[in-house]
């Protein structure tokens, strides 16, 4: 017996909510979308390229769309996502990548925020918009993402973010923005693992972590229930170096202030950064608290595709996307852009057949459809 198609990203937002009044509705919801998520993959970074991309793509794009009133303005783009309901879309997304991703045992997930410096305005007086983002290091996936609350900060986010991810089995690196215990108990209760960084933040317990991995060291960690491993990697110029240990916490409880606030809390975490470049030596200790009862050199693993979310999302966001120069700014216009980013991200990190980086790849899609029509069926 076969199997039912897959549904397509066109499925998964066919029954979005549209903002729009029926009376002298020109252009079909879907078809708005459609547009604009091929438009964004090719190298649209607003909503003018929108339409211009529309404009020089009509015949292909009316191959597969209805388009009853033809390519809708920059206007009518920048009025739809102003007033889509941000969460409903972001629902849509999470529905679309739960049909994409299989959760593996021990994968590690990413969570970080990220400042749009330019939809920020001044005029009416509203700061950048702040998205904490989840990023799957192993899949090369965006999970989800949320906006922050304009009057609050990434630690009110990152558990509403956390609440609609599938994160059975994971491990989930957060910095040390997101060591709270609440946090950590939403963790835990999405049966996830954490690996917390640990600063000034949390002063007690760094303090605390400070002396106990000082006395320890001093020791040589005679007698200290312990795990050691060490990496060094060459390249571009420069040596890196990174040692970690790693100590069984429920031993060493005592020596933390207020350690049974932490769910789980089963090991305390040193790892120190050592690197060499042009003559100059940096050196960086950091510490972290982990729910998860792997040993050194999972966790130094763990620790460093954190990072993943840095190098492989934001900063692409940046480079392949301009992300920081878009100035999308009225209603929920910004937000909703940031998902359509999103989305044309996991579409080109999952097509694997043409050679090049993400932004190489949108320039390919421009000019090619049939490598469009590819992608869009990843």
């Amino acid at each position: 017996m076969n199997e039912p198609p897959s549904p397509t990203i066109a499925d998964h937002f066919a029954n979005m909510t549209d903002p729009r009044r029926d009376q002298g509705k020109q252009h079909m919801l879907l078809d708005i979308i459609t547009v604009a998520l091929c438009a964004v993959i090719s190298g649209a970074d607003n909503w003018a390229d929108v339409e211009r991309y529309g404009q020089r793509k009509y015949d292909w794009l009316k191959t597969m769309l209805a388009l009853p009133g033809g390519i809708p303005s920059h206007d009518t783009f920048t009025d739809v996502f102003a007033r889509l309901d941000p969460g409903e879309f972001q629902q849509c997304f999470l529905n679309w990548v739960a049909g994409i991703r299989r959760v593996t045992a021990g994968e590690v997930i990413d969570v970080d925020g990220k400042l749009l410096r330019r939809s920020k305005d001044g005029i009416l007086g509203r700061s950048a918009i702040d998205m904490v983002s989840a990023w799957a290091s192993e899949a090369s996936l965006v999970l989800g993402q949320v906006k922050t609350d304009d009057d609050s900060n990434e630690i009110t986010a990152i558990p509403h973010l956390l609440q609609v991810l599938a994160l059975q089995g994971c491990i989930v690196t957060i910095d040390a923005v997101g060591c709270q215990t609440a946090i950590a108990e939403t963790i835990i209760a999405k049966e996830a693992d954490y690996i917390l960084s640990v600063k000034e933040n949390q002063g007690g317990l760094y303090a605390d972590m400070q002396d106990l991995f000082a006395g320890c060291s001093e020791a040589d960690f005679v007698d200290v229930p312990h795990d050691y491993t060490k990496t060094v990697n060459k390249g571009h110029g420069r040596i890196e170096i990174r040692e970690c240990w790693t100590i069984t916490a429920p031993e060493y409880r005592a020596y933390l202030r207020q350690a049974q606030a932490w769910p789980n809390l089963h090991t305390l975490v040193m790892v120190r950064r050592e690197r060499h470049q042009k003559g100059r030596t940096q050196v960086e200790t950091g510490y972290y608290i982990s729910s998860f009862t792997g040993n050194a050199a999972q966790h130094l693993d763990a620790i460093r595709r954190h990072w993943q979310i840095e190098n492989r999302l934001h900063w692409v966001l940046d480079i392949a996307f301009r992300e920081d120069d878009c100035r999308v700014r009225k209603g929920y216009g910004a937000q909703n852009f940031a998902v359509l980013r999103h989305i044309a991200l996991n579409l080109l990190r999952q097509e694997k057949t043409a050679k090049g980086g993400v932004k190489s790849k949108r320039l390919q899609a421009a000019w090619n459809d049939a490598y469009l029509l590819r992608i869009l069926q990843t």
